[in-house]
């Protein structure tokens, strides 16, 4: 019998439980390729405990290479830069040119650097996390130097947890908060406009009690080695931007033939699989589900795990796929930067050290999953 080709292009948060599910229930005659540049990939839920330095790197990464031997999967260490669906081939950086009978792509999203004026230039974008943290390092080194002016654009969770978590490290393991400057600038009125006034409020002291700064209501519209240049003229001096806001699709997923959302994310139904190619699925930031659009979120790309192993697992073996309809509201466990997280459910909001205690318990138990040999 002729082995089936399985492509898993990204190592992201929904194919390290296929690779875990491969693990513990395999698949007969199915050869699993892993397409990833990266031997660990970062758990997002512990990337602000890892910049407070609550986190270890080893505590906070999942090793792709180990979960793959486990499931039997080879890996091909470099990223995918298109595919050509009619031949059912994935074409990769490196050159290479991979067959494939069924195909799934968790490559995450890109942040929207070049949508603003000097922005790939002199701008810093979280992801990949990887460049990020060598850049932190770095920051956290000179900051021992000289005093810095630092500036993270974005007011959603991640642009707010990011600050306080800087702000945590530099006070508490470099004693460099003083004499750092950081300020975090939204186009929006408001922080965290998903979440509720208590929840705002809440994050709105903690910025204010930390000492970050806060602009709102403010469009950056150019970053040079200045720092920012505001619509109406304003400038915010940085020596550093940090690019904490908003998610951009892949840009060669627009020469892909596959339909895409408004933003050039791949659309999908119901069972994880593309709109209008058969056999191409796609979970995480890089998809949007047609009939079930939720933010571009963590929470999200974990939930979605499950029901993408179930559903290769059934694709390969001739069987009817099964519907996954995401929760309509996802709990959000906050981080404030020390050991203090704020609790986000609809209206429902509440806070203390026991959130955090709560947060870590479940970022712990989710990491531990996937420790080789675990089932």
């Amino acid at each position: 019998m002729k082995l089936k080709r399985l492509i898993l292009a990204g190592g992201g948060h929904a194919h390290v439980e296929v690779l875990r599910a491969f693990g513990a229930k395999p698949v007969p005659e199915v050869d699993v390729t892993l397409v990833t540049p990266e031997a660990d990939t970062p758990y997002s839920g512990m990337l602000p405990g890892l910049v407070a330095g609550h986190y270890s790197w080893r505590e906070s990464h999942i090793d792709l290479g180990a979960l793959a031997r486990y499931a039997g999967a080879r890996i091909k260490p470099t990223r995918i830069v298109g595919i050509n669906p009619g031949e059912r081939q994935v074409l990769c950086a490196d050159r290479r040119v991979l067959d494939y009978d069924l195909l799934s792509l968790d490559i995450g999203s890109t942040p929207p650097l070049n949508e603003i004026e000097g922005g790939d230039q002199h701008g810093v974008g979280v992801r990949p996390v990887e460049s990020f943290l060598e850049v932190w390092t770095a920051l956290c080194q000179e900051a021992r130097e000289r005093p810095l002016r630092v500036a993270v654009v974005g007011g959603g969770v991640g642009g707010v947890e990011l600050s306080l978590a800087m702000r945590h490290h530099l006070r508490l393991e470099s004693g460099l908060a003083p004499q750092t400057d950081l300020t975090l600038v939204t186009e929006g009125q408001s922080i965290v406009p998903d979440h509720s006034m208590g929840v705002r409020r809440s994050l709105q002291r903690a910025l204010a009690r930390n000492g970050v700064g806060l602009l709102t209501g403010l469009r950056v519209v150019r970053v040079d080695a200045d720092g920012l240049t505001l619509e109406g003229g304003a400038k915010v001096p940085a020596d550093c931007v940090i690019w904490a806001t908003g998610a951009a699709a892949p840009a060669w997923l627009a020469r892909s033939g596959l339909e895409l959302d408004e933003r050039g994310f791949v659309l999908v139904d119901e069972t994880l699989q593309s709109t209008s190619h058969p056999g191409i699925f796609a979970a995480g930031d890089v998809a949007t589900m047609r009939d079930h659009p939720r933010p571009k979120s963590g929470v999200y790309a974990v939930h979605q795990g499950p029901p993408l192993a179930e559903n290769l697992r059934l694709a390969l073996t001739g069987e009817s796929l099964k519907r996954f309809r995401p929760q309509r509201r996802a709990l959000a466990l906050i981080s404030t930067g020390g050991r203090h997280a704020v609790a986000s459910r609809g209206g429902i909001t509440f806070q203390g050290w026991w959130v955090w205690r709560w947060k870590n318990s479940i970022d712990r138990k989710f990491m531990a999953r996937y420790v080789v040999g675990t089932k």
